[in-house]
């Protein structure tokens, strides 16, 4: 990794992995478990996942999955850009109720890891945009939760109107974040 750099939530960071460019393009190691826990990010990933989204303007999100299956997130673009955002589900955290967003594109090569007690969302800002992400716990479907996507009193500022963004059934009916109980608590090392 040539930066990790920490957010206005010191949990959620910003890797960006040196890039080796040549007159052919670039090599670029885009995940090293040794580097990683030797910056003190000890993580033993077991499932990777990718999207594709046609459109811009494309919402996924805001997801999470409950404990026992609450996962960390390490998420990369593979084509085109997005805004993708974390938003702090701790009960008990100084930030519990905020959130982050960050332009993660395929051009810059940026990621974000996102812990677990947080939910995670992206808007599209490019066409046939492919996202990668690496998570620390398989995939349940009983624990597979998440809040409304543009709720006001989360304030995500999406690069997309209500009208025109692109939502599934699913994120499209998503509960408030107002009466959300949060099943995530913060702890402190």
């Amino acid at each position: 990794m040539n930066s990790i750099q920490s957010t206005s939530i010191p949990a959620v960071k910003i890797l960006t992995p040196r890039r080796h460019g040549d007159a052919r393009g670039y090599f670029s190691e885009s995940y090293n478990r040794r580097a990683l826990a030797d910056a003190g990010i000890d993580i033993d990933f077991v499932q990777d996942n990718e999207s594709l989204s046609a459109e811009t303007g494309t919402i996924r999100g805001l997801h999470f999955q409950a404990p026992p299956f609450e996962q960390t997130k390490l998420v990369r673009v593979l084509t085109g850009a997005v805004l993708d955002v974390a938003l702090d589900l701790r009960v008990g955290s100084p930030t519990y109720g905020q959130h982050v967003a960050v332009r993660l594109s395929a051009e810059e090569g940026n990621q974000l890891l996102i812990p677990a007690g947080f939910a995670h969302g992206f808007c599209t800002l490019a066409p046939d945009t492919r996202v990668f992400y690496k998570v620390d716990q398989y995939y349940s479907a009983a624990h597979d939760a998440g809040l409304f996507w543009n709720d006001p009193d989360i304030g995500i500022e999406w690069p997309v109107s209500s009208e025109s963004a692109v939502l599934s059934e699913k994120d499209s009916k998503l509960p408030a974040f107002e009466g959300f109980r949060s099943p995530f608590a913060y702890q402190t090392l």
